[in-house]
């Protein structure tokens, strides 16, 4: 019987699709628009560059520099932070594709892995900066709310997920040093015997498979959430929910939030038709961004299937992250000034250049600042 109401729900989305073949070409071709505008661009030069860092030693050497920050923050081996720079540079699901291949490398245990997926799992910051901020929003220097709620509160998802597991006695932050980094870069270099040319074939190759996968996401995602609004179904559980709050929030709103529900980008852009405060917007747009939408659920569950882990810490991890940046959204704009600048980010060649940079920029810094934190820390356990 469980067998059979698996398949009922793709048969009457089959049904529906047959039905409307116009809206379905539609919305799939508005989830390709994005993909190609926005996803392909900015994340399939770190997919390769991520992988020819993982091939090269990079991700070991910086493990033992790192070793002294991620053990007493996150309860994590120092490979991670490769990690969460990454996936705080390059976004959904560059996570959860590291943190597979780290747990399949034995870098990881499977509890590390869920630990490290929970908090690994954002957008990028030129999505939210151009994307949502400039082109959606159209208000740029709100850019800077947006980064800066959704990054702190996946850094604060990760302190509170350290104590997830057992609790096991972690190596001594003192241990870390320069010389130790660099055999560990040639013991990494010298189990990985592929020639150059290979190599980075075999990175291509790899990131180009991952990307059109994250692109079938997004496109199935789409034709869903345009063939629930084509039959109503969000309209009417919009409308009886209106009814269960006596009137406090419209349907159209409901409906908005189901989008973010499902799909982020879709969420978005529905918070800001469907809400007319400022601040409610942004602190919806925090909560949409920090959740993800099912549609990255479904993305991450393909890569860390293959490797075990659990995906019952990374929903509380996106429930928890969802809260948190919608508190720190509004504690930023009721604290801080925000200074206003003119930022112009739009899909095409030249919104990618900047965006792509913007992460590169990001990237670079992250690595310093975590570099430069782990080796004060290692003073600091040194002098005591």
């Amino acid at each position: 019987m469980a067998s059979i109401f698996r398949v009922i729900p793709f048969f009457l989305l089959a049904l529906g699709m047959f039905y409307y073949p116009q809206e379905v070409v539609r919305s799939a071709a508005d989830g390709l628009s994005l993909w190609w505008h926005y996803v392909l661009p900015a994340l399939l030069p770190f997919f390769i560059l991520s992988e020819l860092l993982l091939a090269s030693g990079f991700v070991h050497f910086m493990g033992v520099l790192m070793e002294p920050l991620m053990r007493p923050v996150f309860r994590l081996p120092g490979q991670a932070s490769f990690v969460v720079a990454m996936s705080l540079t390059s976004g959904i699901p560059i996570g959860a594709i590291l943190t597979t291949r780290l747990c399949k490398e034995n870098a990881l245990t499977q509890i590390e892995g869920e630990r490290l997926l929970t908090f690994t799992c954002n957008p990028s910051p030129g999505f939210m900066f151009g994307a949502v901020a400039s082109s959606m929003l159209l208000k740029p220097e709100l850019g800077i709310v947006l980064v800066g709620s959704v990054y702190l509160g996946n850094l604060l998802v990760g302190i509170l997920f350290r104590f997830y597991g057992a609790q096991k006695a972690s190596p001594s932050p003192a241990s870390a040093s320069l010389s130790r980094a660099f055999i560990e870069l040639r013991k990494a270099q010298g189990q990985d015997l592929r020639p150059f040319g290979q190599m980075f074939g075999d990175a291509v190759r790899q990131s180009v498979n991952t990307i059109l996968v994250v692109g079938g996401f997004i496109v199935f995602f789409s034709v869903l959430v345009n063939m629930l609004e084509t039959y109503h179904i969000t309209h009417s559980i919009g409308i009886f929910i209106h009814w269960l709050s006596g009137g406090l929030i419209t349907s159209q709103e409901v409906s908005a939030l189901m989008n973010g529900v499902l799909e982020a980008t879709l969420g978005c852009r529905s918070v800001i038709d469907s809400f007319s405060s400022l601040n409610l917007k942004v602190g919806l747009l925090a909560a949409v961004l920090g959740w993800g939408g099912l549609s990255t659920f479904a993305q991450v569950a393909s890569f860390t299937g293959t490797a075990g882990l659990r995906l019952l810490p990374f929903v509380i991890g996106r429930i928890l992250h969802s809260i948190l940046a919608l508190v720190l959204s509004q504690l930023f704009l009721n604290l801080m000034k925000i200074p206003v600048f003119d930022l112009h980010l739009a899909p095409g060649p030249s919104g990618f250049m900047e965006t792509w940079q913007m992460s590169s920029w990001v990237f670079c810094g992250i690595m310093l600042f975590f570099l430069l934190l782990s080796l004060g820390i290692r003073v600091f356990y040194s002098l005591k």
